[in-house]
């Protein structure tokens, strides 16, 4: 791996960004494009937008505002790579060349196209119904955004490591086929990153009508921040700070001798109109300095264009000269530097293999395919990646099947088939 990690973060355009998205993304991403030794990619995920969004007005102003807010936040896109998902051209194509060596079965596996699935079953319509290709492909095109930039650690929430992990499928896959373009990606959970609850308590989404808007006026802020729920002590009665979502929201932006302060306030029977009050202040303390650049910026989007087009630019720098090896790798060539050179094409025949993930409950799985990506074998559930990693390593050295209780048979693969192709892998790696 290069001296150089390199990092890459999106976000979808489809909302104005709240305290939520500023706690969880934006504020973790400015910071961590500080760190020494590292390249950072942050973009503005348009493309992904179109999936969730039919209101090209909403996208439109959506992106001004976001990108807006990175700025307004302190990123400096002279020291990163800030730009539009839609000015990459070359994405869009990846995601193409990702589709012919990715396996629909991979696809069905997505949680979104799952949860969209179980849900038409439930109501008793079809399965596919409100579900677009866009839907179903999202995986497919979230990997080229982070493939094409050949990033090493993508920043993300529990709820996205399989995508992730999906990426890491598709790049083995391309590589297996056509040589060694694509870098693996690994997921980066930090585990420190703050979930802001919203007014009622429940995770702050725009979806739920709970937020408290980052850069809203300060009056509404204030008049979003009295709308926190909380219990009906009163003054003088000690308050718990399990469970409230004032106490979460403060402690996301406060120091620790501020925050063991309100916690000591809530032991002394603070009164509800007070806290709301010191949480309005504080996190004024930290918005106001940001909020006139933030406000410059959208009421001058000529500026914003600007440093997108610039933006885009320096990252096409980057991915311009991959997708010319990997047009060139999958055959799409200038017919005049090939014909009747003679030479013959160098480019890898497709095994079997293994192909590693994990699912939504949290254990680790993998399946064995065969040089078409069809599934022969389907493990079960494992703890830890090490265990999923050793069944794999005796199927190889023993070239015999596991125990049910590890893996069983796809349907309508037969154990010679398995042992088959078990061989021709084991035969080429010897």
């Amino acid at each position: 791996m290069s001296a150089i990690e390199r990092y890459l973060t999106g976000i979808t355009t489809t909302g104005t960004p709240h305290l939520g998205n500023y706690v969880g993304a934006i504020r973790p991403a400015v910071q961590a494009s500080q760190r020494a030794g590292t390249e950072n990619f942050y973009f503005l995920a348009d493309y992904h937008a179109l999936i969730k969004c039919d209101e090209p007005a909403r996208i439109q102003r959506s992106t001004l505002e976001i990108a807006a807010c990175w700025l307004a936040a302190g990123l400096d896109p002279q020291e990163v790579f800030f730009y539009r998902q839609s000015d990459i051209p070359e994405i869009p194509e990846l995601t193409w060349l990702l589709t012919c060596v990715t396996g629909k079965g991979v696809l069905n596996r997505a949680h979104a196209y799952k949860a969209q699935v179980d849900k038409n079953t439930a109501a008793g319509v079809d399965p596919d119904a409100d579900v677009t290709v866009g839907l179903f492909m999202y995986p497919v095109l979230m990997a080229a955004d982070i493939l094409v930039f050949k990033a090493h650690k993508i920043p993300v929430g529990r709820d996205q490591i399989q995508h992730i992990e999906m990426a890491r499928d598709m790049a083995q896959s391309f590589n297996h086929l056509y040589g060694d373009h694509l870098v693996l990606p690994e997921a980066a959970v930090d585990e420190s990153v703050a979930l802001l609850p919203g007014l009622d308590g429940r995770k702050m989404s725009k979806s739920y009508d709970n937020v408290i808007g980052l850069f809203a006026p300060r009056e509404q802020v204030r008049k979003q921040i009295f709308a926190i729920v909380t219990d009906s002590r009163a003054p003088g009665e000690p308050k718990a700070v399990e469970g409230s979502a004032l106490f979460q929201i403060y402690q996301a932006f406060a120091s620790a001798d501020e925050t063991q302060k309100l916690r000591q306030s809530f032991a002394e029977g603070i009164a509800w109109a007070d806290a709301k009050q010191l949480l309005f202040d504080r996190i004024d303390s930290e918005v106001a300095p940001m909020r006139e650049r933030y406000e410059h910026l959208v009421h001058h989007p000529e500026e914003l264009e600007t440093i997108l087009q610039a933006g885009a630019a320096k990252a096409r720098e980057r991915a311009t000269p991959l997708l010319r090896d990997l047009r060139h790798a999958v055959g799409l060539r200038n017919l005049a530097t090939v014909a009747g050179s003679g030479k013959k094409d160098k480019t890898k025949s497709a095994l079997p293999g293994f192909k590693q993930y994990r699912e939504a409950d949290g254990m680790f799985y993998f399946r064995f395919v065969d040089a078409q990506g069809r599934t022969l074998l389907q493990s079960t559930g494992f703890v830890s990646p090490k265990d999923a990693g050793q069944c794999i390593a005796e199927l190889k050295s023993g070239l015999a099947l596991p125990h049910e209780s590890d893996a069983q048979l796809a349907p309508g693969i037969t154990a010679d088939q398995v042992l088959a192709a078990l061989k021709a892998l084991s035969d080429n790696v010897n």
